[in-house]
């Protein structure tokens, strides 16, 4: 049988523990293969709910020695422990320049730590771009915590924020004023700093630094993450630091404005409007000077689209195929009009199910895949004072586009 024949396999053999079957499937997912695609599909529906904490900052601040640290400590708890650590790219082969599997052989045997280091291969933002669907598989492994390490490339390193629940920002005595030079990156988007080798002198001026930095966020309102020294060389402030951790993930979504974390990244994708005719109704908005970028049936929701780019989000006119069919339904109804609002989210899974914890009425039972791939669900408009709205992530089993 061929591995996509498989996958259902594959997954019960990670889900029962198998380091082997873990080893495979995040290979597969990483070389983005049509197996590793599924694969993620499955493995969504047993993903759990892992604590993924985010660690970056510069080169040379210890971030992998850190990272180290935080997984022992987690292991001495009885933890399962993922690591995704991100390196530079070899000129040469494409790989990853120095893995920590290597910097890391301590954990040698160990299955409870499960450690991969991948090629940034270009991507932006310090991440490769194959980090969260990595976690998705690490997360259907059972592992309950997944470090995700950034390769250090300074003021752009922000994409973690995204696919991490908390960032701890790492930095170190002797920086000058790179402190400054990253406030306006990588500095907004810690929930935690770790002021690491801090038995060296320079670290009460580096935390002195964050905490001045700090007061100008009090007096806008903004939240002040903590600081917390640590000497990963020999483990020390790293409770402290987990103690931290722990903390901001114990108030979740809830309380993150309250504690430093950031809000999911939230943006206006598209409006949805129905119309009797895709070729009547497309005149008025070429008029305007829009041009549409992609039309598709899809079948299974019996709907013709019509997409118009707009700025950063889109226009979508919705042409029903059949009258027995949501948007022929909605037209007999009302007639021409705005049928739905669409909000793009970075981890839709996630969303549906924090939206039907929360008690929201849904009106779909499942996240489902529509044109373009997109994958989404709605909101009932009971929920929403009155307008539908669609909840949209990325395509299943592909990649952001660099620079969204």
């Amino acid at each position: 049988m061929s591995e996509l024949g498989d996958v259902e396999g594959m997954v019960e053999r990670l889900r029962a523990g198998e380091m082997r079957a873990l080893a495979r499937a995040v290979s597969l997912v990483e070389d983005g293969s049509a197996v590793g695609t599924e694969l993620v599909k499955a493995c969504r529906r047993y993903e759990g709910s892992p604590l993924r904490i985010g660690v970056t900052g510069p080169p040379g601040a210890g971030k992998s020695t850190l990272v180290d640290q935080m997984a022992r400590f987690l292991r001495r708890e009885g933890q399962r422990v993922g690591v995704v650590a991100v390196d530079p790219s070899s000129l040469y082969t494409g790989g990853a320049l120095l893995g920590d599997r290597i910097r890391m052989q301590g954990f040698s045997g160990d299955e409870g730590v499960f450690i991969r280091s991948m090629a940034s291969r270009g991507a932006k933002g310090g991440l490769a771009a194959a980090v969260e669907d990595v976690c998705v598989v690490m997360g259907a492994a059972g592992r309950q915590v997944i470090l995700i390490e950034t390769m250090g490339v300074g003021q752009d390193e922000v994409e973690v924020a995204g696919l991490a629940d908390v960032t701890v920002l790492v930095l170190v005595p002797g920086m000058g004023d790179e402190v400054q030079s990253l406030k306006a990156g990588v500095m907004e988007i810690a929930d935690i700093f770790a002021v690491n080798k801090s038995d060296r002198e320079g670290a009460e001026r580096v935390e002195s630094e964050i905490l001045a930095m700090q007061e100008l966020a009090v007096a806008s309102g903004e939240w002040v993450s903590p600081v917390v020294r640590t000497v990963a060389t020999n483990g020390t402030g790293v409770s402290e630091l987990m103690d931290a951790v722990r903390r901001c993930a114990a108030y979740g979504q809830k309380g993150k404005q309250s504690i430093g974390f950031k809000p999911e990244s939230l943006r206006l994708d598209h409006l949805g409007i129905a119309v009797e005719s895709i070729a009547a109704a497309r005149g008025f908005y070429e008029a305007l000077g829009l041009a549409v970028s992609h039309e598709e049936t899809v079948e299974h929701e019996k709907v013709k689209t019509a997409m118009l780019p707009l700025g950063d989000s889109r226009i979508e006119l919705l042409e029903a195929t059949e009258d027995d069919s949501v948007i022929g339904r909605f037209f007999a109804k009302r007639g021409e009009g705005l049928h739905h609002v669409a909000v793009r989210v970075d981890r839709v899974d996630a969303m549906f199910e924090r939206l039907k914890s929360q008690g929201v009425e849904l009106a779909s039972d499942a996240v489902r895949v529509g044109a373009g791939g997109h994958r989404y669900f709605f909101v009932h408009p009971r929920s929403t004072g009155g307008v539908l709205v669609e909840i949209v992530g990325d395509a299943a089993g592909l990649k952001r586009e660099e620079g969204e």
